[in-house]
């Protein structure tokens, strides 16, 4: 069912379909970012959308919107169903109202350890299959994926691996999240953004679940909670590029292959920046007198067990999530992630 805004929007007339006639000229396309205008990662994938056309040799060009501009973020997928939006660039994890299986698929926590191990799932591990069981019902298709990269882990005091969070008081969103925590033996509390520095800085919290490291270096962070976890080892979305599931079986086949390298080759771009980005931050704390922990294989293997007795336990909330469940723990199995390499 439609919410009332899309029913508003939708008035009077169904979206016009594309046609292999219509292909001898350009299509111009509209998609909506979760991301504000102003925002870093929103800018990249400006420049993916602007640079389509030249990618495409002229065949499709997309107008990227800010969040908000046409719909709710988290009305983006019934948006781009309908035709209102010919695509969406988001978190998968805003529609896990509508199934748990979008939340365990587009953020797995202590799954990853690096983004080459998500995108290697996406791209080669039936992640891309799996995400277009997810979201065709819906009339979208899934051309690709990217991450903002994996988060830092904010702390006060060494974190040398799971034992020592242990009572660990922290800051962590409710849900999955917080819940893996919790199942680690720590003691985690929902603050907003807002309220993590001065929670920090008073010793409301020992640690926090926050961003990626430079941001956290760029808040201030990493100087009144000296003992970060880099890499992290929990939390790291999926960003999905969809778009409607007609127009995209439109085009031609040589311009959707086009639109899928496109979106290899932006992720790889955007980890790079993040890579680069990262190093400097840590070099600039270790002078600021933080020292960096970087957990051991074994470590994180430690910590991903634990995180699967609570992925279980959202998989059996519907058929979608235990199917994103099984295939992610196979992978992770055979990858030799569910061990210490």
């Amino acid at each position: 069912m439609l919410n009332t805004t899309i029913k508003a929007l939708l008035t009077g007339a169904a979206f016009a379909v594309l046609t292999t006639g219509a292909m001898a000229q350009e299509v111009a396309l509209k998609f909506q970012s979760s991301d504000p205008a102003g925002d870093a990662n929103y800018q990249l994938y400006k420049e993916w959308a602007d640079g389509v056309s030249e990618e495409t040799g002229g065949k499709v060009s997309i107008e990227l919107l800010p969040v908000g501009a046409v719909v709710d973020f988290q009305e983006t997928l019934d948006a781009v169903g309908a035709g209102i939006l010919d695509g969406h660039i988001t978190d998968t994890s805003y529609f896990a109202g509508k199934d748990a299986a979008f939340g365990l698929i587009a953020n797995p926590v202590g799954a990853w350890s690096d983004p080459q191990q998500m995108l290697k799932f996406l791209n080669e591990g039936g992640g891309k299959e799996l995400m277009n069981e997810l979201v065709e019902p819906y009339g979208t298709h899934f051309f690709g994926g990217t991450t903002p990269g994996l988060e830092a882990f904010v702390s006060s005091v060494p974190l040398e691996g799971v034992d020592d969070l242990k009572g660990l008081k922290l800051r962590a969103p409710a849900g999955l999240v917080q819940n893996i925590f919790a199942a680690a033996g720590a003691s985690p509390v929902n603050l907003p953004t807002s309220e993590v520095f001065t929670a920090l800085d008073k010793g409301v919290v020992d640690a926090a679940d926050y961003s990626v490291f430079h941001v956290n270096q760029a808040q201030g962070l990493n100087e009144i909670a000296k003992h970060p976890v880099f890499p992290g080892f929990h939390s790291m979305p999926l960003i999905e590029f969809s778009m409607n599931k007609q127009k995209w079986d439109a085009l031609s086949e040589d311009v959707q292959k086009t639109l899928e390298e496109s979106v290899v080759e932006l992720a790889q771009r955007q980890n790079a920046a993040l890579a680069d980005k990262n190093s400097k931050a840590v070099e600039e704390a270790k002078a600021q007198g933080a020292t960096i922990h970087d957990w051991s294989d074994e470590e994180r293997a430690k910590f991903r067990k634990i995180a699967i007795g609570e992925w279980e336990k959202q998989a059996s909330q519907s058929e979608n999530a235990q199917k994103v469940y099984d295939t992610l723990t196979t992978y992770l199995e055979k990858e030799g992630l569910l061990a210490a390499q």
